[in-house]
């Protein structure tokens, strides 16, 4: 398929079967039909082989298989460029025509007309095969008419003449002297480059669910009456055991039977404190084990599994069709068929009308040139180019119009907690001495102690205590207890740093305990020689820009929403510190989809905020979907709109830039319309001039090009003047909503 003709051809294909409804995407290459049990599938492929295009089914792995952007359509657009530029130079400047210009023009257009366009008369041939056209038909049609008609003039009407000059004319007069090259070499250069800018985007569309794809294991370590040996993830059933060493991803969900260690769910949960697992625990396939070995009972295997649920959920969010694409599958119905009915009435008047073959042809050409869909071609992807570099420079990256036509309506925006608006990286917060005890001795000798595991706290502890610049003491005697903590001699003396065993004494230990408790935080106590000397406190940290990104949201008139995986205690300490006075806990990816559904089920304008797996289905279901760059690819690739340098300051700069992008598509599109609407009719009553027809088509699309390349100037509002003046709004206390 290359254009919304193409969808609309396929759909009423399909939709003629009984029982059958069908919705395709041209950005993604499939259709997703709905259809009677007794219907095969190969009866499906069958009519949409009779409608001309061709069709498989959707396999688990074929997203997989999504071909890269071929070196052959990039060679033939530049090669095209190469040939097309003199003969639009020479035909639309007067000045620069010498002798024997018009035949060089000829001869360079020959190639384009034929070997460039190839692929535009082999579709449209196909489609008239079928009784449909296509923009295709338009482009091989004004092609072919543009050459054939400058062919006539040079060779019998006397334009092939040494010494030639082309003027331009309103005047329809004498057309045969005229020739229009620049016409047939222009539509191809055009067209194929606004379809390698789709193609590009067609690819990107299938990135989210490559890379979920992507987590899952491959191979998996079966134990089966005492020995171990390793096969296809494929043929593990439920109930057989599996082991997992540490480093290794958890090939499927399952129950914990042996071992105890430490497992990031990050990848699935978007926190970035690990969870301790022992016997009788669940776990998620595609998390990484941390710690030590697992022996590991699955529970549900392929499509079950909480990751191909996801997977699931994304591929649903992502089978629906915008309102703008809607609109524009109906308007390519009926534009080309309208357009070659008005070549052909316009013929037919001229010759009934006694004008002669000459007046008719050329009037018929006109119209046929100035309706070629160039600038409709260029409206979206030149503003999308300009748009991306500019929001690159600027920490944004737009996706496409698809995901931008609702953000003048956002009116709730969902934000993600780790990693969105924290830095998802766990590290040392504060350091609580008892009585007496030295704050940085304690820290440097439970770091020394700490240095010998690799447990996520146990790496904060370090980091922090070597900002000091003090190098770590040695250790003797370390020895770990799995979910206790770990203990060592330094310098002689006994240091145990884990989970506190009793209540401490001291009033400043007890309080920090409770604090890190109410807030959600994680807490371990430092103990010398048997006695309490300090709690460490560790957790995530709040992005330098996230304050600001909440306030400049408010200021756009939207809701702000906290919405997290995480615990309760954590996300209301975020939630208070910004501001935010509703929040959603303990949300996982499916509660995440749905809650987006609930709010646009309500009449809500939903933006979503994340960069996890969890939060992929999410962003593909909600009206705009933001993704932060540092973020997983999954995220990204089901997200409209990406913060590239993962900062959510970036976050309202990314909502402007959309807005005016997507005010610079309408305004081309509209240019695009308009131009057609003028033009046609004057082409139609023979007051146009072919190549004065070609000359307009080339305008509108530099119009357009122009017009979107403004966005490179484009400069966010400086935040000082949002928010200089406001006086600072009071901190509220968050609204936490459980899980139901």
């Amino acid at each position: 398929m290359t254009c919304a003709a193409c969808v609309g051809r396929v759909e009423k294909r399909l939709a003629r079967l009984a029982g059958v409804t069908v919705a395709v995407n041209l950005a993604t290459g499939r259709a997703r039909v709905l259809h009677p049990a007794d219907l095969p599938p190969a009866e499906l492929i069958a009519e949409v082989e009779r409608a001309g295009y061709t069709a498989a089914p959707v396999t688990a792995d074929c997203s997989e298989d999504e071909p890269g952007e071929g070196g052959a359509e990039v060679r033939r657009l530049v090669v095209t460029g190469a040939l097309a530029l003199p003969v639009l130079v020479l035909s639309m400047v007067p000045g620069w025509q010498f002798a024997g210009w018009q035949w060089l023009c000829a001869a360079l257009a020959l190639p384009v007309v034929t070997w460039s366009s190839a692929g535009f008369h082999r579709r449209a041939g196909r489609g008239l095969r079928h009784a449909t056209a296509t923009m295709d038909t338009l482009v091989s049609l004004g092609v072919l008419a543009a050459f054939g008609w400058s062919g006539y003039a040079l060779l019998f009407v006397g334009a092939g003449a040494v010494g030639m000059r082309m003027p331009m004319s309103l005047s329809a007069a004498g057309g045969g002297t005229h020739l229009y090259l620049e016409a047939a070499v222009g539509v191809p250069l055009f067209v194929l480059g606004g379809r390698l800018l789709e193609g590009r985007a067609r690819r990107r569309g299938g990135q989210a669910l490559r890379a979920l794809a992507a987590l899952g294991s491959r191979e998996v370590t079966v134990r089966q009456d005492g020995a171990e040996r390793t096969v296809p993830v494929e043929w593990l059933l439920p109930g057989q055991e599996f082991t997992v060493r540490p480093g290794e991803r958890i090939a499927t969900d399952g129950l914990v039977v042996d071992g105890g260690s430490a497992v990031d769910l990050g990848i699935l949960t978007g926190e970035s404190a690990p969870v301790e697992v022992g016997p009788g625990d669940r776990v998620t396939g595609a998390t990484l084990n941390l710690g030590g070995s697992l022996l590991v009972r699955a529970t549900a295997v392929g499509a079950d599994t909480q990751l191909a649920r996801i997977t699931a959920l994304v591929t649903e969010a992502q089978a629906g069709k915008a309102k703008a694409q809607r609109l524009a599958d109906a308007v390519a119905a009926v534009f080309v068929p309208v357009v070659l009915g008005l070549a052909a009435a316009v013929l037919g008047y001229w010759l009934g009308a006694g004008a002669g073959a000459q007046a008719a042809v050329t009037a018929a050409v006109a119209v046929l040139v100035v309706a070629c869909p160039c600038a409709l071609g260029l409206a979206t992807p030149t503003a999308l180019l300009a748009a991306t570099g500019r929001g690159a420079e600027l920490g944004v990256l737009v996706r496409g119009p698809e995901v931008l036509e609702s953000l003048r309506r956002i009116d709730t925006v969902l934000l993600d907690k780790t990693g969105t608006l924290t830095t998802g990286r766990t590290e040392l917060l504060r350091t609580t001495p008892a009585a007496g005890v030295d704050p940085a001795e304690a820290l440097r000798l439970a770091a020394a102690v700490e240095h010998r595991s690799e447990h996520p706290i146990a790496r904060a502890v370090t980091t922090a205590a070597r900002r000091t610049g003090e190098p770590l003491p040695a250790v003797t005697g370390f020895a770990a207890t799995a979910g206790a903590g770990v203990r060592a001699a330094v310098e002689g003396r006994a240091v145990r740093v884990g989970r506190p065993g009793a209540v401490p004494e001291d009033p400043a230990l007890r309080a920090a305990l409770d604090a890190a408790e109410a807030d959600g935080r994680t807490a371990v106590l430092v103990e010398l020689d048997g006695l309490p000397a300090a709690v460490l406190t560790v957790g995530d940290t709040l992005r330098a820009g996230s304050w600001r990104a909440v306030r400049q949201l408010r200021a756009l008139g939207a809701e702000v929403v906290l919405l997290t995986g995480d615990r309760p205690g954590p996300a209301r300490a975020v939630a208070a510190e910004l501001g935010i006075t509703t929040v959603h806990a303990e949300a996982g990816p499916e509660r995440k989809a749905a809650l987006v559904a609930e709010l646009r089920a309500a009449g809500r304008t939903v933006a979503m905020v994340g960069d996890g797996v969890n939060d992929a289905a999410a962003l593909a279901a909600a009206d705009l979907g933001i993704a932060m760059g540092s973020g997983t690819d999954a995220a990204i690739g089901a997200a409209g709109l990406t913060l590239v340098r993962g900062d959510i300051d970036s976050l309202v700069t990314a909502a402007r830039l959309a807005r005016r992008t997507l005010t610079t598509v309408r305004t081309n599109l509209a240019w695009a319309f308009g131009y057609n609407a003028v033009l046609l009719p004057l082409a139609a009553l023979g007051l146009l001039n072919p190549a004065l027809a070609a000359l307009a088509m080339s305008a509108s699309s530099v119009l357009v090009v122009g017009n979107s390349l403004r966005l490179r100037l484009w400069q966010p509002t400086p935040v000082h003047r949002e928010l200089g003046r406001r006086p600072a709004r009071p901190v509220q206390r968050a609204r936490t909503r459980e899980p139901q």
